[in-house]
């Protein structure tokens, strides 16, 4: 009773107090924006004093306008913790059920389930991350095609969507997943989720300066207050319509979300009546289902729309979000009843946007928590050791690549386990009772050590499981993987040499297979001359990449039968096994679905 009292209290004040700028800490992200390579920053924190917020920083890199408080920014991914929260809502009402398997309200999906019948995709599994769905395809992300009211189903292509996981046993990030959550709402509401959410959430809240519509800088849907999105050296980019919206659009303030920062720290009432259920409310991020979470790893993992987050020596519930020339932070503490809400509109991969969470963790003086101490760990971890990959991975089109490069390894040293990413630097894990185990830089477990139901054994940090593989399953990949790349490069040299030598000579297989090769490059010039965001789109370049990896090992093959029939003396056998390497390779490819390589599909 004492903490709904303080909540209560602390949304009082939150709603009524005026929102006021934090001096103080104004240069310490002039700072930060100048080392970080960024344009501007805006701020807010909750306390139970009440909201505060700051600006520092360029609207626009090229107009040199300054950010204001109350500028409005995008947020990326920070959307779904406010759809999830639209759909408690729906929940509370008693109009939608955490446990209403999807397929029963959105029939014109096929879930291609291996686990059914025992096992549907439920709504919590969307919310949740586990529905077994992949993230996206590069056309539902990368492209110009959408309009702001392009209908949601148009964003799925193909109806029969593969489940890759048991449903509510492994997170794996899913921005398809969100959308089926949009399109959720307008099937139980008869009404477009934006309008829906804007009504129904937004303005019982008191978020008037916020909407789920498309709003760009210029334009019909232009808003003055928008700043301008920008990349590295301050290069801007306008807002564009997307096809996964419900999973990526979102405009609003830094007070607007101390506002709902508050709320979702509230006992769930508005104006005195019960507008999410305040069970439901204390659920958000908090994983329940998971494999991860069976076995112990309660303090890392997704639920409800929020992230159990472990950073600078300290817990909260968080979400962050990557959007267009945004990027974007929200955490709420609500043991401290503290949060913060971040937005820089520069979107720089060089950038260390931690570091602005950990200025306003400073800022807001959350007590820091003790790590877990180091127990010995239980017998047979040696058995653990060996390579894994992601299972699953995050998107379909590119499991062929994380499988080749993206696989980790696992290593104990008689007191710790070292985590080693092929392409990332090593994480040393220390053993913190059972099977838990914590990363240096945290203070409560991290990572889990566990056995699937198919026996597999797994090591998952609550938002990916990578699975144990033996060593004779990533050989042959790695194997095909060399040879098709050194056949590549000897063929384009050894084509430049004969042509060089001998000129071009229709009849020489070897200058057929150089052409294949060099035909590679053609595209190159297209994609640089088109958007990057029309990367999933069919365009030249995209059409011409499809036709010359096609037509690759047809080349291959008609360079060998031409070796075949040639004179032995002119026969080249390094040649020819070359072009059997680049064969192998481009049959491998086509297995996993690159070749040809089509990335609208």
């Amino acid at each position: 009773m004492l903490r709904m009292i303080l909540n209560w209290v602390v949304v009082t004040v939150m709603m009524w107090g005026a929102a006021f700028e934090v001096p103080a800490q104004h240069d310490n992200f002039e700072t930060a924006i100048e080392e970080e390579g960024l344009t501007g920053v805006v701020w807010s924190t909750l306390t139970p004093d009440g909201i505060a917020t700051g600006a520092a920083g360029f609207a626009d890199a090229k107009s040199r306008e300054l950010i204001l408080h109350d500028s409005k920014v995008q947020t990326g991914s920070l959307v779904k913790t406010l759809v999830a929260t639209g759909i408690l809502r729906l929940v509370t009402e008693g109009r939608l059920g955490l446990d209403i398997p999807v397929s029963t309200l959105l029939p014109e999906f096929e879930f291609d389930n291996p686990w059914m019948p025992g096992n549907p995709v439920l709504v919590q599994h969307l919310l949740d991350h586990t529905s077994g769905l992949e993230d996206a395809r590069l056309g539902q992300i990368f492209s110009m095609a959408s309009e702001s009211d392009t209908p949601l189903s148009m964003s799925f292509p193909n109806t029969v969507l593969r489940i890759r996981s048991r449903p509510g046993s492994r997170v794996s990030y899913s921005n398809q997943g969100y959308t089926l959550l949009g399109m959720l709402i307008e099937r139980v509401t008869g009404e477009r989720y934006e309008q829906y959410l804007d009504k129904q959430l937004l303005q019982p809240l008191g978020m008037h300066q916020s909407s789920f519509r498309f709003i760009s800088q210029v334009g019909p849907h232009a808003d003055a207050r928008l700043v301008m999105g920008h990349f590295e050296n301050g290069v801007t980019q306008l807002a564009v319509p997307m096809y996964l919206r419900p999973a990526g659009q979102f405009t609003t303030t830094a007070s607007d979300m101390a506002l709902f920062a508050g709320f979702l720290m509230s006992n769930g009432e508005v104006d005195g009546k019960a507008f999410i259920t305040f069970k439901l409310l204390q659920s958000m991020g908090r994983p329940t289902t998971t494999e991860a979470a069976m076995a112990g790893l309660v303090d890392a993992g997704y639920g409800l729309g929020l992230n159990s987050r472990d950073r600078h020596g300290v817990l909260a519930n968080c979400h962050v979000g990557t959007s267009i020339g945004f990027r974007a932070s929200f955490c709420v503490f609500p043991h401290a009843q503290k949060a913060f809400f971040v937005a820089m509109n520069a979107d720089v991969e060089t950038a260390d946007y931690d570091r602005f969470d950990a200025l306003l963790i400073r800022e807001l003086d959350i007590t820091a928590s003790i790590p877990s101490a180091s127990i010995t760990p239980s017998i047979g971890i040696v058995d653990w050791q060996g390579i894994y990959v992601l299972a699953p991975n995050r998107m379909q089109s590119f499991a062929y690549i994380d499988r080749a490069l993206n696989f980790a390894t696992l290593r104990w040293d008689g007191q710790q386990l070292h985590m080693k990413p092929f392409q990332n630097a090593s994480r040393s894990l220390l053993p913190v009772g059972d099977w838990l185990f914590r990363a240096e830089d945290r203070v409560r477990a991290s990572h889990v050590l566990l056995v699937a139901d198919d026996g597999q054994r797994i090591i998952s940090d609550g938002f990916r499981s990578y699975q144990k593989i033996s060593l004779w399953h990533i050989i042959p990949i790695w194997i095909s993987l060399i040879a098709g790349l050194v056949g590549l490069v000897y063929l384009f040299f050894t084509g430049i040499f004969r042509i060089l030598r001998h000129g071009v000579r229709k009849s020489d297989p070897m200058v057929t297979a150089f052409f294949a090769c060099t035909a590679l490059f053609l595209p190159i010039p297209l994609f640089y001359s088109q958007s990057f965001l029309q990367l999933g789109e069919l365009t030249p370049a995209s059409g011409l990449l499809a036709l010359v990896t096609g037509l690759l090992p047809l080349a291959m093959i008609f360079g060998l039968w031409g070796s075949v029939r040639q004179d032995a003396k002119d026969r080249s056998l390094l040649g020819m096994l070359a072009m059997l390497s680049v064969l192998q390779w481009c049959v491998v490819l086509a297995f996993w679905g690159l070749v040809p390589l089509r990335l609208w599909v």
